[in-house]
């Protein structure tokens, strides 16, 4: 489900969304997260980024992203998701906000992949956190994520790429994501 397709990025829409409006940026160079792009590639990166959220507040009225900088990763390719979602971060992360810690700027995961080797990150509307990495596990956002709006049985992506009741719904609303994009994206 390609919406937009640029000199070093893919967006789609999440062919296992958690959610309509599921989106992914994904590098077409093999890297493993958003932390080891290159300066240049992460300012193409961060207009994308940029991009995707301006229509998913128009589109959908709520944003939120993840990404699991190698931690946890199911598909070992770098791809930021982003989706509607308009919760509270313990709904992600009820460990406590003692394994949260704030960030301000995306461009800060570049240091911290530079400093630590890996990250967990997710942001909701304009707030951005990075996760203790020792909670991290295979699915650790897609699982949380997916409970969190009421969908567990999304989180799995390879179970339900097995359940045809599921898929079938997530063709009809990939569908109506790229007539939206098509309207609203610039």
């Amino acid at each position: 489900f390609k919406l937009e397709e640029g000199k070093n990025f893919t967006i789609v829409a999440d062919a296992h969304p958690l959610t309509e409006g599921h989106i992914l940026i994904i590098p077409k160079i093999h890297l493993s997260c958003a932390g080891e792009y290159s300066e240049e590639l992460f300012r193409e990166f961060q207009k994308l980024y940029n991009k995707v959220q301006r229509f998913l507040k128009e589109g959908y009225g709520l944003v939120s992203s993840f990404e699991h900088g190698k931690i946890g990763q199911s598909v070992f390719h770098s791809h930021t998701h982003l989706l509607p979602f308009g919760g509270k971060p313990e709904e992600i992360v009820p460990e406590g906000h003692d394994k949260l810690k704030q960030i301000t700027s995306l461009s800060r995961l570049r240091t911290i992949y530079e400093g630590e080797g890996g990250y967990l990150f997710f942001s909701i509307g304009d707030e951005m956190w990075l996760v203790d990495q020792s909670l991290g596990k295979p699915r650790f956002f897609r699982d949380r994520f997916g409970a969190a709006l009421g969908r567990p049985e999304r989180g799995n992506w390879k179970e339900m790429e097995a359940n045809k009741k599921l898929m079938s719904e997530a063709n009809r609303t990939n569908h109506t994501v790229k007539q939206k994009w098509a309207s609203l994206a610039k």
